[in-house]
């Protein structure tokens, strides 16, 4: 899989939250995309140590910033899901509309946790998803981390509000099988 990532604001911050983002930079080097909506939501002055490891991230290199432009397909979609959806739909999140925008019109990957408001669009537009127990698992996997780390972050984010579906990192590599 070398796809880009398209992260919006829950998935990153879980890592974020939990000082981890760098499992992030080891599983995709060079292929982490935030939408400038997510960027702008994850700036949120009360939470300083966020909006710092994002901007460092971004000088570093480490992540892009992509911004949707007015009177493109990207920014179609968007208006779509964030804007106006069209009859029988519900609006979702400006920073869940603009990764879903993006990784459709640029063959990427969603990372979400908000699969209640993403699913039907995952679906509608034939996306590849993941979430932050598919790029645990998966660095479980590379050896990046064993079980019991896996476990003592997956508490810690759970600690931080993190919405997470299962109780512990090892109830949801079983929950997987």
């Amino acid at each position: 899989m070398t796809s880009d990532l398209f992260f919006d604001t829950d998935c990153l911050s879980s890592f974020l939250w939990v000082k981890n983002e760098n499992i992030l930079l080891q599983l995709y080097p060079g292929r982490i995309i935030l939408p400038q909506q997510v960027f702008a939501e994850l700036q949120n002055p009360r939470i300083p140590h966020i909006a710092n490891t994002v901007k460092t991230m971004c000088a570093n290199g480490d992540i892009s910033i992509k911004q949707i432009l007015a009177k493109t397909e990207e920014y179609s979609i968007y208006y779509d899901l964030a804007v106006s959806p069209p009859k029988g739909q519900i609006v979702i999140g400006k920073g869940e509309a603009a990764a879903i925008a993006l990784a459709k019109t640029y063959g990427g990957i969603i990372a979400s946790n908000n699969l209640r408001d993403i699913y039907p669009y995952i679906e509608k537009y034939s996306l590849n998803h993941v979430t932050t127990g598919d790029i645990m698992a998966a660095a479980l996997a590379a050896g990046l981390i064993d079980e019991a780390i896996g476990n003592t972050m997956w508490t810690n984010m759970l600690a931080k509000k993190r919405l997470l579906p299962n109780l512990t990192f090892s109830d949801y590599l079983q929950s997987r099988k």
